[in-house]
C-alpha cells in the first residue's frame, strides 16, 4: 500500500474487512483503530462498527459494545443503526433485555427501512413480556406496515394471539389476513400454515362468541327453534379450544330447560348409533350419555374395553381348558360374542398374547373359526 493509499479511510476499511473475512482478526481491529485515530472521517462509522464486529467475535464484548457506540455516535444513516442493531444483539444474546431495548429503539430512531422491521419486533416482544399490550401492539402493527415478508408474519402471529387471549376474533383475522399476504406459500410453507392454523382459530372464536350470543344469558330459557343447534354447536366447538368443561355445562344446561331438553337430547345422542332402536332398558345408555356431556366418552370407552379385555380373558381360559358340551358351550358361545364386532379380533388377539406369555404355549385357535 502506497503512503497515500496508508491514510486513506476507505482503503484501510476495505482492507480490515478482508482480513476479518480471512481470520485475521487482531490486524483487522488494528486497522480499524487506525481509521478511528483518524478524526471524524466519511469512514469512521464503518470502522468503528467494523471494529465492533471483530471484537465481538473475540470475545471482548464491552469492548465491542463502546466500539457500537462510537458508530451510533456519527449519526451515519447507514452504519448509525447497523451498529445500535449489532448492540442490541449483543445485550439480546446475554439476556440483558432492559439494556437492549434503548438499542433497539436508537434502530427506529434512525429511520433506516432496513432495520426497522426487526427492531419494532423485538420491541414488540420487550414490550408483550413486561405486559403492555398496547405499546406491543403498536410496534406488532408498525412491523406489519412495512410489509417485510420475514418480520412481518411473526408479528401478525404474536398479535393475533393477544387479540384472541382478549376475546377480539375479528381483529385478529384481519391481522393474520394480512401476515397471510406477505408470504410466499411454496417459499415458506411452515410460515403460511401457522398463520393459516391461527385464522382457523380466529374463526372458531368467533363462532364460540356467536353461538354463545344465541343462547343469552343462562337464566333465560333458550329460543325454541334456535337454541337446540345454537346448544350443540357451541357444545361441540368449545373442545377444539381446549374448553371441554364449559361444553360440559352447555349441554346440561339445554338438558335442565324444558322446553329444549327434548331436541338437545337427541342432537346430543345423534351418534349413539340405530336411532330407531329401542335403549329404554338399556342400562349404559345414561352412562353414555353423561359421557358426552362430559366430554369424556374417549376414557368411557377405554374402560369397557379394558372390562371387555379381561372378562374375555377369563372366559377364553376356561373354554381353552374344558371339554365340548353343557357350561364349556356356553363360555364357547360368550368367547365369539365379540366377533361380529370391527374390534373381534384385536380382543383375540390381545388374549392370545396374554396367554402365550402367562403359559409360554402357542397361543391356541380362535374359538369358532
Amino acid at each position: 500500500m502506497s503512503e497515500s493509499a496508508a491514510d486513506d479511510p476507505a482503503l484501510l476499511c476495505e482492507e480490515a474487512r478482508s482480513l476479518a473475512e480471512n481470520g485475521a482478526a487482531r490486524e483487522a481491529a488494528l486497522l480499524f483503530e487506525r481509521v478511528l485515530a483518524l478524526g471524524d472521517t466519511p469512514s469512521r462509522a464503518q470502522a468503528a462498527l467494523g471494529l465492533a464486529v471483530v471484537l465481538d467475535d473475540g470475545g471482548d464484548v464491552e469492548a465491542a459494545r463502546e466500539a457500537d457506540r462510537a458508530a451510533i455516535a456519527t449519526g451515519d444513516p447507514e452504519y448509525g443503526p447497523r451498529a445500535a442493531y449489532h448492540l442490541a444483539l449483543t445485550h439480546e444474546r446475554a439476556g440483558e433485555h432492559e439494556e437492549a431495548a434503548p438499542a433497539w429503539r436508537v434502530v427506529v430512531d434512525f429511520g433506516n427501512p432496513a432495520y426497522l422491521p426487526p427492531a419494532h419486533l423485538a420491541l414488540a416482544r420487550l414490550a408483550d413480556d413486561a405486559g403492555a399490550f398496547e405499546e406491543a401492539r403498536g410496534h406488532w402493527e408498525a412491523v406489519l406496515a412495512t410489509g417485510d415478508p420475514e418480520y412481518g408474519p411473526p408479528a401478525a402471529h404474536d398479535l393475533a394471539q393477544r387479540l384472541l387471549e382478549r376475546g377480539e376474533p375479528a381483529r385478529a383475522q384481519r391481522v393474520l389476513a394480512a401476515g397471510l399476504r406477505l408470504i410466499d406459500r411454496d417459499g415458506a410453507p411452515y410460515a403460511y400454515a401457522r398463520l393459516a392454523v391461527a385464522l382457523g382459530i380466529s374463526y372458531l372464536d368467533q363462532a364460540v362468541g356467536a353461538f354463545g350470543a344465541a343462547l343469552g344469558d343462562a337464566s333465560e330459557p333458550a329460543d325454541p327453534e334456535v337454541g337446540p343447534l345454537a346448544t350443540e354447536l357451541l357444545a361441540r366447538t368449545l373442545p377444539l379450544r381446549g374448553r371441554g368443561a364449559e361444553a360440559g355445562e352447555v349441554w346440561r344446561r339445554g338438558l335442565a330447560d324444558p322446553g329444549v331438553a327434548g331436541q338437545v337430547r337427541a342432537r346430543l345422542r345423534r351418534d349413539f348409533g340405530d336411532e330407531d332402536a329401542d335403549s329404554a332398558d338399556l342400562w349404559w345408555e345414561p352412562v353414555v350419555e353423561q359421557a358426552v356431556t362430559d366430554g369424556t366418552l374417549p376414557a368411557l370407552a377405554g374402560e369397557a374395553f379394558g372390562a371387555l379385555d379381561h372378562m374375555y380373558a377369563l372366559l377364553a381360559v376356561r373354554r381353552a381348558g374344558e371339554r365340548a358340551g353343557g357350561a364349556a358351550e356356553a363360555i364357547g358361545d360368550a368367547v365369539r360374542v365379540p366377533d361380529g364386532y370391527p374390534w373381534g379380533p384385536l380382543l383375540h388377539e390381545s388374549f392370545a398374547e396374554r396367554l402365550r406369555l402367562a403359559m409360554g404355549a402357542p397361543p391356541p385357535e380362535r374359538p369358532g373359526g
